[in-house]
């Protein structure tokens, strides 16, 4: 549940604020790919833009990631808000084979390459329609 609600703020986050019109893509409910990330130096300006930058480069050339949101944690107002991480991502595909091959392209290997030094911990949260 907590997870849930994580994602329906973020998204809605996303939408008001982290995407404009022309970036925009309806949100696919068959599958949501949630990424949590924990990056070493988080206070790092260099450390942040390089994985921002990577992350960016992988998304825009990704062809099977649908929606796509990039955020960074909210000043927490509740206990029930987990603030701990640095970075999350939210991606939607049609299908879980088209996540699957997601993982397996080419610009999601290289941003893995690029970036995993600069992360000490990574969780994913996987779910699918209902």
């Amino acid at each position: 549940m907590r997870t849930l609600i994580t994602l329906v703020f973020l998204i809605t986050i996303g939408t008001a604020v982290g995407q404009t019109s022309e970036t925009m893509t309806e949100f696919d409910s068959n599958f949501a790919h949630t990424v949590y990330f924990w990056l070493k130096n988080p206070d790092s300006p260099a450390d942040r833009e390089a994985f921002e930058t990577s992350l960016r480069t992988f998304l825009d050339n990704s062809a099977f990631a649908k929606t796509q949101f990039i955020g960074k944690p909210p000043r927490a107002s509740r206990d029930v808000v987990d603030g701990s991480f640095t970075y999350s991502l939210i991606v939607t595909f049609e299908s879980a084979e088209a996540q699957q091959e997601y993982q397996v392209e080419a610009p999601h290997k290289k941003f893995v390459e690029e970036s995993s030094g600069l992360w000490t911990k990574v969780i994913v949260y996987d779910s699918q329609g209902i």
